[in-house]
């Protein structure tokens, strides 16, 4: 059976409507929650998948949250064996940091149902299912692009919304993985800053009633298409 490490910041940040795409296509989720020091200690390249999922820490202040530095060096083993990782938002930005960008405060948060355009490196990448599409953004960090990465897709306000190597990394600083019950508790947990955007909760409430359905088909399109990718450049070539 395929396996696919999760490292989760916080358990109402998790893998969402990726879960079930995960569990139809048969791979265990086992799942490191990173603030307990779960992520020490494991063997990087033990899983199949490593996909990093969001969190409300800055991937620059590992004086703050000192186990980021072992994904860090997880994502670091990882990337030089080419095995695959997917990053989602602060995932996205821990692979950038990983590979040696920088990862800084951005010049303004970026939170709502947003559209990413698909470079046309990205229309030809499992991002393209997300074009026309807007997507749950959250986020106030960014980060340069790593050296020897494509760049997948940029939004009005961030150039960098998603990049990749080959078939077998992914990251994206949106979130594809947002259900009802997560977009609910993101608006419990955060939902008072939205004023300070020019938002509302009754705002992004009518716009998940709106996008929510169509991005999360998209989301598990972009998901699928990506596993194809991966589980076919696993497999022994023919003699």
């Amino acid at each position: 059976m395929r396996t696919v490490l999760v490292v989760r910041h916080d358990t109402a940040i998790g893998l969402g409507n990726l879960g079930p795409v995960l569990e139809r296509r048969g791979y265990r989720i086992v799942f490191a929650d990173a603030p307990t020091g779960a992520v020490a200690g494991v063997d990087p390249l033990a899983h199949d998948l490593v996909l990093v999922l969001g969190g409300d820490e800055s991937a620059y202040a590992l004086d703050a949250y000192p186990y980021l530095a072992d994904e860090v060096t997880l994502l670091q083993a990882r990337i030089a064996a080419e095995a695959p990782v997917l990053g989602v938002c602060l995932g996205a930005q821990l692979v950038a940091q990983a590979m040696g960008a920088r990862v800084y405060r951005g010049p303004s948060k970026e939170v709502g149902w947003l559209e990413v355009a698909p470079t046309p490196a990205g229309a030809r990448s499992p991002v393209r299912h997300v074009a026309g599409v807007p997507v749950v953004q959250w986020h106030g960090d960014t980060f340069d692009l790593p050296e020897g990465v494509t760049r997948l897709a940029a939004s009005a306000q961030y150039p960098n919304q998603a990049f990749g190597i080959g078939d077998w990394l992914l990251a994206v600083q949106f979130h594809p993985e947002v259900t009802e019950q997560i977009h609910e508790d993101w608006i419990a947990l955060w939902g008072d800053e939205l004023p300070e955007y020019g938002l509302s909760v009754a705002q992004l409430r009518a716009e998940r009633a709106e996008y929510g359905e169509r991005m999360q088909l998209a989301s598990a399109a972009l998901l699928e298409e990506y596993l194809d990718r991966i589980e076919a450049r696993a497999r022994p070539s023919a003699a």
